[in-house]
């Protein structure tokens, strides 16, 4: 009687090594890959700018806040004009009437006056007339300038050199991994990009009256942009032979 039960239990262990067995050897062994960051930045000069110039006016009647809001937005825009900006690089981006209430020294409400913001954004394609155009604005009745943005029109060509180099660095990365590892590199299993886009000068002003002849006299640089360029590669790896 032991004797048939033991040979049952061997049967039985004996049953289940054997479909673990073949339960493991049908699964997929999970690959060893190699993962690494590649990195190139592309510098270029600025061929374009964009400025946001606004006109801020208060007053206790809502129409004449307008009104007169209207009248200087008007002759900004056509001091612009008259200096070659076209009008599909003018573009309004914000238009707002706000009251606010007045009160005196006791805290008693006196009165309310009304406050009107005209701002529009403006594409420069002449980085040389950027003093220039900010002069006559002010000069004109513009008395807010939010920034000025760099940037380089057709990127194009350069990122896509920039993406070559970033893959070219990755790829000298694992390679090195790997001769230091003692394996060898495989086929790319994964590839991301990524790039970024900097933002040279954004400075703000406003709400006070400016001189336009110290506006049109300030110096403006454009420098050079940098655009940093990112991949991530991920490779099989297999052991040396």
């Amino acid at each position: 009687m032991r004797t048939k039960i033991f040979a049952l239990s061997f049967i039985f262990i004996l049953v289940l090594t054997l479909t673990w067995c073949a339960v493991k050897s049908s699964q997929p062994e999970t690959p060893s890959t190699l993962s690494v960051n590649g990195s190139a930045q592309v510098s270029l000069s600025p061929d374009i700018a964009y400025i946001s110039i606004g006109v801020h006016t208060e007053n206790a009647d809502a129409n004449a806040a307008v009104t007169g809001n209207a009248s200087q937005a008007q002759k900004g825009v056509d001091a612009m004009k008259a200096l070659g900006i076209e009008v599909k690089d003018i573009r309004t981006s914000n238009f707002s009437i706000s009251p606010q209430q007045q009160y005196d020294e006791n805290g008693k409400l006196t009165g309310v006056i009304f406050i009107v913001d005209n701002t529009v954004y403006v594409t420069m394609r002449d980085l040389t007339k950027i003093g220039d155009v900010l002069g006559a604005a002010v000069s004109a009745g513009a008395n807010s300038i939010y920034g000025i943005t760099f940037d380089v029109a057709d990127k194009t060509v350069a990122l896509a050199s920039g993406r070559k180099t970033a893959v070219e660095n990755a790829r000298k990365q694992a390679e090195e991994l790997a001769e230091a590892a003692g394996v060898e590199l495989g086929a790319v299993q994964n590839l991301n990009y990524y790039n970024t886009y900097p933002v040279m000068i954004d400075g703000k002003g406003g709400g006070a009256m400016m001189d336009s002849a110290a506006v049109s006299s300030v110096p403006v640089t454009p420098g050079q942009l940098s655009f940093m360029v990112d991949v991530n590669i991920v490779y099989l790896i297999e052991q040396s032979k």
